[in-house]
């Protein structure tokens, strides 16, 4: 165990700490804002000369050749009608539907706004309204042509002419059962899929999705805030419970049959990625079945659905499925990234599926490949090979040789590589830096700054430099650790210290990133030290790392936490019965198996919507890491806290959004009756929310009571 980073005060200048402010829930509220507005997400034009984004209600352009920024409109100006109010009360969040997409000549977009749909031209005049109907166009897609746009009306898909304002519609078979060109609400959320149709390169097809939902079971939503009650059903399929049946088809832009491509069963199986080959006659998709310890890489002809399995790959646990396929060479080759050989690498095949070689190789994960610039034979992608707890952009060339290192700056790193791969937008922090936004040359040489780093907040309040740690797992894994000493630290003197947890796939929260005004901050700034350890089973650490959890969540995440609590303890400064512990999500799950399994370790605990038993999650998550719940019963039953409520000892207070489309609500009322059965007493609070976190003023109202609730719990 070794101390191995660690942010001195001087870092933050100007104030001395006496005159700083402490952290407030204003604060926090404040730099949470702005940090969303600091990295906004852009969109390159196809020239890689300008880029986009929106800033409110502002769309803004930066122009690369003068390196200066113009407000091109504001969204609220457009002229619009009534569009009726959407029925899709449970469309799934992380589904792509654009506001803004470039034409491809660079000079002009098409917007989506007010449910309806808009094209304009950067040489000025007034947008062209293209749609004016009471129900809103959804999920509008241009056509790489920019003559068409495809979008969906209801359950069906249309396709828009835009010089003459032609529309044709594409499907006729929609119904609340029956959707095209529609995700559920499992596929956006667990496979990442944010679309459900797709124009193929020549613009003479749209590729679309049918989901029939008719078999996914409907969990009764009610917002309970109006005068009058009203129902609103979600179709969310719980493990075990049957999926959507999920089936492609590819129909003519302008009109007419759909022909379906032969795939195999739909049920059962999961269409993750739909990819147009660059010639227009073919499809590739990848296909997991369930349980998602299989993927097949699968070619279909648009002409006759014959398809053909052209790359298969399978894994004891499960394959940790990304879905980053790109062509090459007019489709003779591509590159994808796979964790075969136990951690995530590029690897490029032939068109048939044969493995040509290995771009990347080591024992570090590649996260994402940012592009591809086959003039110069070189691939862009971000990786962890400089740190675990860091992503450092990359370029290899496609023989796998002469590996550089492009960003230089310590910390998280994220790209937006231009089409040409000329530029790229680097958005970056580390411990002792605000986020920054540059501008560079492919070759790392920085060109402008869009966005300095904002060091406002670390001037204006007490910021408590955060320490990272190395602490050894029980099977000698190396685990990595934060902690914020309390506001006004002094030795010799016994603090209460807060453990903040997530534990589960899928996220690495102890990273060397920029903390400023935040939970932690606040926390700290009270007088509580703050811990946050990654456990086995979080990513960013190869495979092996994450199926230590495999078919049995729970155990080994809290056998690395009591490990890190151990190491905290030992520093001598903290109070071990003083100790509490938070998490939302599967953080929320690990805050309650916590409390109930290791009783004497915590004080008090917060769970903040809180998975408290695996048979009430969604099948594609939950499958993917347990297995059917009738296949591994016993497991089931032991990693459900709702078992094991007459275990509780500590103060306890459950947070949950009342209309939680992720973990549903049901888990909180479960844990509830079992805790009264018991006879265990604890505190609720519910928020009449539709999301899976608290947002706006009930965020606000949240901080409050969570830093209020240890005051009162583990203060005395």
């Amino acid at each position: 165990m070794r101390l191995f980073s660690l942010v001195v005060l001087a870092l933050l200048p100007c104030l001395s700490l006496a005159e700083k402010k402490p952290v407030t829930v204003d604060a926090v509220m404040e730099a949470s804002k702005a940090a969303r507005e600091s990295a906004a997400p852009i969109t390159w034009a196809p020239s890689g000369s300008t880029f986009a984004w929106m800033s409110g209600d502002d769309l803004l352009i930066y122009e690369l050749a003068s390196k200066t920024r113009r407000r091109v409109l504001s969204v609220s100006s457009l002229e619009h009608g009534k569009s009726e109010p959407s029925p899709e009360a449970w469309r799934n969040r992380r589904a792509r539907e654009e506001t803004f997409q470039w034409l491809p000549d660079s000079q002009g977009f098409l917007l989506h706004a007010h449910g309806d749909l808009y094209s304009a031209r950067l040489s000025g005049g007034a947008p062209v309204r293209l749609t004016a109907t009471r129900e809103a166009e959804r999920d509008p897609r241009l056509s790489p042509d920019g003559r068409r746009v495809s979008f969906r009306r209801g359950n069906d898909l249309y396709s828009m002419e835009i010089a003459s304002k032609r529309v044709t519609r594409l499907t006729r078979d929609g119904s609340q059962t029956r959707w095209n060109g529609r995700l559920d609400w499992v596929y956006p959320e667990e496979l990442d899929l944010g679309e459900a149709h797709w124009w193929s390169p020549d613009s003479r097809f749209v590729a679309y999705l049918q989901f029939d939902v008719s078999r996914e079971p409907l969990y009764p939503h009610a917002d309970l805030i109006p005068e009058q009650p009203v129902f609103e059903p979600q179709r969310y399929p719980r493990a075990g419970e049957p999926n959507a049946d999920v089936r492609l088809g590819v129909v003519p832009a302008s009109g007419g049959r759909t022909r379906w491509m032969n795939l195999g069963s739909t049920r059962d199986a999961l269409f993750a990625r739909v990819y147009w080959s660059p010639d227009s006659k073919s499809i590739v998709v990848e296909r997991l079945n369930r349980i998602q310890n299989r993927l097949e890489l699968v070619s279909a002809d648009i002409r006759t659905g014959a398809a053909r399995v052209i790359l298969r790959e399978e894994d004891p646990h499960w394959v940790d499925f990304v879905g980053d396929l790109r062509f090459l060479h007019e489709g003779r080759e591509f590159i994808r990234t796979s964790e075969q050989d136990g951690y995530r690498h590029i690897h490029l095949y032939t068109a048939d599926g044969r493995q040509v070689r290995r771009l990347t190789e080591g024992k570090w994960e590649v996260t994402e490949i940012v592009g591809v610039d086959e003039a110069a034979r070189r691939v862009y992608y971000l990786s962890k090979e400089a740190s675990p707890l860091e992503n450092q952009l990359y370029s290899v060339s496609l023989d796998g040789r002469d590996r550089r290192r492009l960003t230089k700056a310590p910390g998280a790193h994220d790209i937006s590589m231009s089409p040409d791969c000329k530029y790229f937008l680097d958005t970056y922090s580390n411990l002792q830096t605000p986020r920054r936004r540059i501008l560079a040359h492919a070759d790392g040489a920085e060109y402008s700054v869009f966005l300095e780093a904002d060091r406002t907040f670390a001037e204006e309040y007490d910021l408590q430099p955060p320490q990272l740690f190395e602490v050894k797992a029980t099977d000698g894994s190396v685990l990595y650790a934060r902690l914020l000493r309390p506001a006004g630290f002094r030795p010799g003197v016994k603090y209460p210290a807060v453990v903040l947890v997530y534990g589960g796939p899928g996220s690495q929260d102890v990273v060397n990133e920029w903390i400023g005004p935040s939970v932690e901050q606040l926390l700290a700034s009270r007088g509580f030290a703050v811990w946050q350890l990654d456990n086995r089973g979080t990513p960013g650490r190869g495979h092996q790392f994450e199926t230590a959890v495999y078919r049995n969540l729970g155990p080994k995440q809290l056998e690395d936490q009591k490990t890190g609590i151990e190491h905290l303890i030992s520093m001598g400064f903290v109070d071990p019965t003083r100790i509490g512990i938070h998490g939302w999500s599967f953080g929320g799950y690990m805050t309650m198996y916590s409390l109930l399994h290791a009783p004497d370790l915590f004080r008090a605990g917060v769970a903040g919507a809180p998975v408290t038993d695996w048979r009430n999650y969604d099948t594609t998550y939950t499958e993917r890491y347990m297995g059917l719940p009738a296949e591994n019963p016993d497991a089931y039953r032991r990693s459900s806290p709702v078992h094991y409520a007459g275990e509780l000892r500590a103060s306890l207070l459950l947070v949950h959004d009342f209309e939680d489309d992720n973990v549903l609500f049901q888990n909180t009322m479960q844990m509830a009756n079992a805790l009264q059965k018991a006879g265990k007493r604890f505190e609720m609070m519910v928020y009449p929310l539709k999301t899976h976190g608290t947002t706006g003023t009930y965020r606000a109202h949240f901080l409050d009571t969570l830093v209020s609730y240890f005051e009162r719990t583990l203060k005395n």
